[in-house]
C-alpha cells in the first residue's frame, strides 16, 4: 500500500509541476507577444485551455505570475552569459562577453528584460526572486581580478549599473536616437574603463571583434 501511495503522490507532484510549467510558458508567451498588460489570470487560463480560476492553484496572485516569468527570464539570461564567458580566461574579455550577452538579451526580449527589473511589480511576492538574481550578480563578481572583497563588490555594482543602462537604452532603440557609436565598442570601452585597461589582452581584442 505504501508503494502505491508513493506512486500516486509522485504522479500528483509531476502533474502539478507540469501544469505550473505550462502556465509559466503561456505567461511568457503573452508577455513577449503582447506586453505586460496582456498578462492576466484570465488570459493565461484561456491560452492554456484551463478554467478561469485554475491558475490560482499554482500561481495564486498576479505578482506571483510576474515573479515566475521574471525567474524564467533571469534563468535564460544566466545560461546565455555562462555559455558566452566560459571560453575566456582574461577578466576583461569574460566581462565584455557577459556584457554583450546582457545587451543582446535586452534587445531580443525587451518586454522580458523590462519585467525582470520591475521591482515595483515584483516586490513582496514571497517567491524568492533574489535566489535567482543574486547568483548572476555573484558570477560577475567572481570574474573580476583578485582584489579586496569590498572593492570587488563596488566594482561589480559599477559594472552592472553601466551595462544595465546601455542595455535599457538599446532595448528600446533609444541609444540610436542620440548616437551612432557601435554598441560593442561602447561596451568594451565601458568594461575596460571600470575593470582596468591593464587587463586587456589579445583575448579581449578577439572578444570585441
Amino acid at each position: 500500500m505504501d508503494n502505491v501511495l508513493l506512486i500516486v503522490d509522485t504522479v500528483y507532484v509531476n502533474v502539478q509541476t507540469s501544469v505550473r510549467t505550462r502556465l509559466v510558458d503561456v505567461a511568457v508567451e503573452l508577455l513577449e507577444r503582447e506586453g505586460i498588460a496582456a498578462v492576466t489570470v484570465r488570459s493565461i487560463a484561456r491560452e492554456a485551455g484551463l478554467s478561469h480560476g485554475a491558475p490560482r492553484r499554482y500561481l495564486p496572485t498576479l505578482t506571483s505570475i510576474h515573479v515566475a516569468i521574471a525567474q524564467r527570464g533571469l534563468g535564460d539570461m544566466f545560461e546565455r552569459i555562462a555559455s558566452a564567458t566560459e571560453r575566456h580566461t582574461d577578466a576583461v574579455a569574460r566581462i565584455s562577453a557577459a556584457a554583450r550577452e546582457y545587451v543582446s538579451f535586452a534587445r531580443a526580449r525587451p518586454e522580458m528584460f523590462a519585467l525582470m527589473f520591475r521591482h515595483d511589480l515584483l516586490a513582496g511576492s514571497g517567491e524568492g526572486l533574489r535566489g535567482t538574481s543574486r547568483p548572476m550578480f555573484a558570477m560577475v563578481e567572481a570574474m573580476l581580478p583578485p582584489s579586496d572583497e569590498r572593492e570587488n563588490h563596488i566594482v561589480a555594482v559599477q559594472l552592472w549599473t553601466a551595462i544595465h543602462g546601455i542595455a535599457s537604452l538599446a532595448s528600446t532603440t533609444a541609444l540610436t536616437v542620440v548616437t551612432d557609436v557601435d554598441t560593442i565598442v561602447l561596451l568594451n570601452r565601458t568594461v575596460a574603463s571600470i575593470v582596468g585597461s591593464g587587463h586587456t589582452t589579445s583575448d579581449f581584442t578577439e572578444a570585441g571583434s
